[in-house]
């Protein structure tokens, strides 16, 4: 079955040299919710962009439920909502009056929907957009982008600027167009990864505007290991490794590591070592997400004493 987005080899530069997107691959199947995350400045936005057909990429496909949106007809447009980082509305408009406009251009446009989120995220519908605070005129957009029941929806940032319990609102919000008849597929860049780890069928870390991984939250709940293992002697052997390391570092007799441990008994053969002390960390989503871009900004592992669990992301399906 062919994916509802997809893009390969997708290149994107800018005119004052910078190259926001470098042979992006990706693939997100019907209804899954696919976060994507990275640094500030790793493609995101730019990515979506091209998505949406907001921008025309220099080389590389970029399709959404089969069409390239660029050159895409407005009834296939119509069943594809986006909310940018950015998102500017008519703010001299109510929502009420948005949600009248909008209605022309959707066949599936549901105004009794739009109503519902505004009763539900407190929404004033007769008052103009541009008196709303920062955060609701971000929900007004995502209540107008809800509004048109789309088949695949991209958000930019969704809960930017909103607080912790309008983002649980809104994460319940998207659990139900997930759960509503022919479900929705959707696509969400964001830095609030404890929210991910709540939605999230799949995640990619985008750097230097590709995938360089992906993989399922629940595999990477389950099996990515923080792991330090403390030698007897001054110094860790030099040929030490930790068994499913993927990154690791050695400061004299502790060796820490972010590993794989699909079984508790593949260090086994570690515990059994003369006088070895090896402890095992658990770890969130955030501290995979730090560790992976430590080396990055080449900040050291975490010290011995520090060692609460800092990790590097873990790397299923990495692109070779």
């Amino acid at each position: 079955m062919e994916p509802v987005i997809f893009s390969r080899h997708l290149d994107k530069a800018f005119r004052n040299g910078t190259v926001a997107v470098s042979g992006c691959d990706l693939q997100v199947a019907r209804g899954e919710v696919y976060g994507l995350i990275g640094r500030n400045g790793a493609g995101k936005t730019t990515l979506l962009k091209l998505l949406m057909g907001l921008l025309r990429p220099d080389a590389g496909e970029a399709r959404v439920l089969g069409l390239n949106l660029w050159e895409a007809t407005r009834e296939h447009r119509q069943r594809v909502a986006y909310v940018s980082q950015g998102q500017q509305v008519p703010d001299w408009m109510t929502l009420a009056d948005l949600g009248r406009y909008c209605s022309h251009f959707y066949e599936t446009w549901d105004d009794s929907l739009l109503k519902e989120h505004a009763r539900r995220w407190e929404l004033p519908l007769n008052l103009s957009i541009s008196k709303l605070s920062g955060g609701n005129q971000r929900l007004a957009a995502l209540a107008v982008a809800l509004a048109t029941r789309p088949e695949v929806l991209l958000l930019d940032e969704p809960a930017a600027g909103l607080d912790p319990i309008a983002r649980r609102e809104l994460n319940s919000c998207l659990i139900d167009v997930l759960m509503r008849g022919g479900g929705c597929t959707i696509l969400l860049s964001t830095h609030l990864l404890g929210d991910l780890e709540r939605l999230a069928t799949r995640v990619g870390i985008m750097d230097r505007g590709r995938i360089v991984a992906e993989g399922a939250v629940e595999d990477w709940q389950r099996t990515m290991r923080r792991v330090q293992v403390v030698f007897a002697e001054h110094f860790a052997p030099p040929d030490f490794a930790i068994p499913g390391a993927l990154k690791s570092q050695t400061l004299g007799p502790v060796v820490t590591a972010l590993a794989r441990v699909s079984d508790e008994a593949q260090l086994d053969g570690v515990r059994a070592l003369p006088g070895v002390r090896v402890n095992v960390f658990p770890l969130t989503l955030e501290e995979l997400f730090v560790d992976w871009f430590r080396e990055t900004v080449k900040e050291p592992f975490a010290s011995p004493a520090g060692i609460s669990g800092q990790p590097v992301f873990p790397v299923p399906n990495t692109p070779q």
